[in-house]
C-alpha cells in the first residue's frame, strides 16, 4: 500500500513553492497562486515554447513538454500560459506528423531529444502528442471539439507506423506510455493495448520513477483503472522510501518531483 500521508509530508518538507502548489492542487483542486504560474512561465519565449537552457534562443519541444507537465499539475494546462505553449507545440509539428528539436540544439540536446535521431523523433512525437491529447481531453473528454484533431491524427498515424509487430517500439521506454495514451485517444485501441502489454511485461524491471511516470500518464488521459495501473500502484507501494518519497532517475534534486508524479498516479 502507498502511504499517501507520508508522501504528502515529504513534499511539504522538501518542496519549493511551485512543488507545494502542485501538491495543493493535486490534493484539493485548489487553483494555483499567481506566483506559482509566474515561476513556471518565467523564460517562456514569445513564440510560446521554452528554451532548453536559461540562455537559449530557440524554443525546445522537450523543455516545453516538461513545463506543460508542471502547468498541468497546478490545473493551468489550458490557461493563458499553457495555451500559448500548446498552440506553439501544435504549430511545430513537421509535415510527416512528427516533432524534432531544431537542428541548432544538436550540441546540447540529450539523447532523447537529439535532432534527426529516429529514436528521439519517436519519443518527442509521442510526448508532444500526449500533452496535446491531455489538453484536448480536458477541454472535451470526447474530443469532438479538439482544436488539434488533425495534428493528433497525423501524429498517431506516424507512431503506429513505427510499432513493431510484437508491440515494441524503437525508442526510449518513456515513449511507450506516452504513445499508448495518444493512440488510445485517437481510437487506435488495438495498437495502444499492444504497447500497454509490453509495458506490463517490463514493469518488474522499471525504476520507481518510470513506474510513477507511466501510471500518471495513463491515468491522465482516462485509460481507466485497469490491470497495468493497478500493478503499477502496487509496485509504487513496494518502492516507497521510509521518508515518504521515491527515488528519481536524475538524483535527489528531483525526488520531490517524482513523488508528486506518484501522487498524481494515485489521485
Amino acid at each position: 500500500m502507498i502511504d499517501i500521508d507520508a508522501a504528502i509530508g515529504y513534499v511539504v518538507a522538501h518542496g519549493d513553492p511551485v512543488e507545494r502548489a502542485r501538491l495543493s492542487h493535486l490534493r484539493t483542486g485548489q487553483p494555483a497562486p499567481a506566483e506559482a504560474v509566474d515561476r513556471i512561465a518565467a523564460g517562456q519565449m514569445p513564440e510560446g515554447g521554452w528554451p532548453a537552457s536559461a540562455d537559449g534562443a530557440i524554443p525546445s519541444i522537450d523543455a516545453t513538454c516538461f513545463r506543460l507537465a508542471e502547468l498541468d499539475d497546478i490545473g493551468a494546462l489550458n490557461d493563458a500560459v499553457g495555451a500559448r505553449a500548446l498552440y506553439w507545440l501544435a504549430g511545430a509539428q513537421r509535415g510527416d506528423g512528427t516533432w524534432q528539436e531544431h537542428e541548432s540544439l544538436a550540441d546540447q540536446a540529450p539523447p532523447w531529444a537529439l535532432p534527426g535521431d529516429p529514436e528521439a523523433t519517436l519519443y518527442l512525437t509521442s510526448v508532444a502528442g500526449f500533452w496535446l491529447t491531455a489538453a484536448a481531453v480536458e477541454i472535451d473528454p470526447h474530443q469532438t471539439r479538439s482544436p488539434w484533431h488533425e495534428v493528433l491524427r497525423s501524429a498517431a498515424g506516424w507512431v503506429v507506423s513505427q510499432l513493431r509487430p510484437d508491440g515494441t517500439w524503437p525508442s526510449f521506454l518513456a515513449a511507450g506510455w506516452h504513445a499508448a495514451g495518444l493512440l488510445h485517444q485517437q481510437q487506435f485501441f488495438y495498437e495502444s493495448a499492444r504497447v500497454q502489454q509490453v509495458l506490463g511485461e517490463r514493469l518488474p524491471d522499471m525504476t520507481p520513477a518510470d513506474v510513477a511516470s507511466m501510471a500518471a500518464a495513463l491515468r491522465r488521459v482516462n485509460l481507466g483503472d485497469d490491470w497495468l495501473l493497478q500493478n503499477a500502484r502496487k509496485r509504487l507501494g513496494q518502492t516507497q522510501r521510509g521518508d515518504g518519497g521515491w527515488d528519481s532517475n536524475e538524483g535527489p534534486l528531483f525526488d520531490v518531483n517524482i513523488t508528486l508524479t506518484a501522487l498524481r498516479a494515485c489521485r
